[in-house]
């Protein structure tokens, strides 16, 4: 393709004459911005390599840290966080963890070794008390910035992104009394999780003030397994056995499980029992029956907590608190009212 042509293809996308489109690509004066940034998106939707001066510079490699792909809310995140990163100059690194693959630390050793500017964590060992956290203080002490997603950290002089997990129990269980529901079981995943407890604490405080109930009457109403599917089944096994009209889920891959579960002993939902996911994670307006789940604001929390960690690379301190973001009940399909004898 002759030059003139690759002018001429530039200008129409960009909506600018031939001339202007020259003018940027040769660097001179004379152009606003807005015009220029029009040209080199047009440059770069055509697929022409852009000139060298022109190309953009990356201003520092950022660690995602995450503890797995499997469950859809987390490649949502992901998402969110490089595209948000990428936008603004920044390199993301995604490091994903597996059973058999890198841990944690050996991640943010490698990413250390790399010169990060900073790392955002998302539902990492910083959500499990049972976890060593020194290695989070330790890059605190050394002035990295870093920004942690869903869980909670005291004494960390850091960011915190949440989303409010006591409004989300309530949501649900709200939703499902007004239902007629009254054994509304809580499955979710080992309580040294910190949103475990936290759902679990919303949990228990939104059917003691709905419904009256005592810490001996919900302790029948309570499975804590593991996450994911399989251990959302293994949890309905017991709560069905307890004669549960319904299910509060700590994930929306456990509510998956629990539907599974309750189809193999021939009940139909929600006719039967009903299921709340939480997450929302993508494909749940898909699944059958279409998910009723608490959706974490996945957009906003992905973008404040890049937000807050350009601040501290910048040198700009942002509060070193908790940002709880409140979760959106969305009623789908999964839940409908109680039938006695069901």
């Amino acid at each position: 393709m002759s030059s003139r042509a690759r002018l001429a293809d530039i200008a129409v996308k960009a909506g600018v004459s031939e001339a202007t489109v020259s003018r940027v690509l040769n660097g001179r004066p004379g152009v606003a911005e807005e015009t220029r940034q029009a040209v080199l998106t047009a440059l770069d939707v055509l697929g022409f390599e852009r000139p060298t001066r022109l190309r953009r510079r990356s201003a520092g490699l950022v660690g995602l840290v995450m503890p797995e792909l499997i469950n859809p809310i987390f490649p949502a995140f992901a998402q969110v966080i490089e595209s948000a990163l990428s936008q603004r100059g920044f390199t993301p690194v995604l490091c994903t963890q597996s059973p058999s693959g890198a841990t944690e630390e050996e991640y943010v050793e490698m990413l250390l070794e790399r010169g990060v500017s900073g790392i955002i964590f998302v539902s990492g060992l910083h959500a499990d008390t049972g976890a060593d956290h020194a290695r989070y203080q330790s890059l605190v002490d050394r002035n990295l910035p870093v920004v942690f997603v869903n869980g909670w950290l005291p004494g960390v002089e850091a960011p915190f992104i949440s989303s409010d997990e006591y409004a989300a129990m309530e949501l649900a269980v709200s939703h499902l009394v007004a239902l007629g529901h009254r054994r509304i079981g809580f499955a979710s995943g080992p309580e040294r999780f910190i949103v475990v407890q936290r759902k679990l604490a919303g949990y228990r405080t939104a059917m003691k003030a709905q419904l009256g109930l005592n810490d001996n009457d919900l302790d029948q109403l309570v499975e804590l397994s593991m996450f994911g599917v399989e251990g959302g089944a293994a949890a309905a096994q017991r709560l069905l056995d307890a004669e549960v009209s319904a299910v509060v889920c700590g994930s929306d891959m456990m509510a998956l499980g629990v539907i599974r579960a309750a189809r193999q002993r021939g009940l139909a939902v929600p006719a039967d029992i009903s299921v709340v996911g939480y997450d929302d994670a993508p494909m749940m307006e898909f699944t059958d029956p279409p998910m009723t789940t608490v959706r974490q604001p996945v957009q906003a929390m992905g973008l404040a907590a890049v937000q807050s960690l350009l601040e501290e690379v910048r040198g700009h301190t942002t509060p070193h608190t908790e940002f709880l973001f409140r979760p959106e009940l969305v009623v789908r399909k999964s839940t409908g009212p109680h039938r006695p004898g069901s």
